[in-house]
């Protein structure tokens, strides 16, 4: 019996961030926080949600550590970036704050590499258009463009 669904036995594959992303993702996003003097915490993971790497800034508190982490797993998990659930909640669809996830406001922004979704960064600390700057600012970092 062949299990295998595409032809000859060939194997999906998927790319995947290697520690030298891993690390220049953080190091830019840490650059673009300490660029504007902004105490936060800086979360990356993988496309299951599992962490792959987390910074937090002095200064930040201990709590944006959490909140970071739960950005980044929210945006890998939905392949979308958690802006729209907090959008979302905020239009009145407060049914959804029931959903099974931590990290329902902006600032956590998926890793896509030909569409597909390989990561995601999380930052919290300051204004959430801010954390999602520094995040944007991270995965500029690997020139996917």
């Amino acid at each position: 019996m062949n299990i295998c669904k595409t032809k000859e036995n060939e194997l999906n594959s998927k790319p995947t961030l290697s520690l030298e992303d891993v690390r220049n993702i953080l190091e830019a996003a840490t650059n673009e926080a300490a660029k504007n003097n902004w105490p936060v915490a800086i979360a990356l993971v993988d496309d299951g949600g599992h962490p792959l790497g987390l910074i937090r800034l002095d200064g930040a508190a201990p709590l944006t550590s959490y909140i970071a982490t739960e950005k980044a797993r929210t945006a890998a998990l939905g392949r979308r970036e958690t802006k729209f659930y907090e959008e979302m909640i905020n239009g009145g669809r407060t049914s959804f704050l029931s959903a099974p996830i931590q990290g329902a406001l902006e600032g956590g922004v998926p890793v896509l590499v030909d569409g597909q979704v390989v990561g995601a960064v999380g930052v919290s600390g300051v204004k959430s258009d801010q954390d999602a700057q520094v995040a944007r600012a991270g995965i500029a970092a690997l020139d996917l463009n």
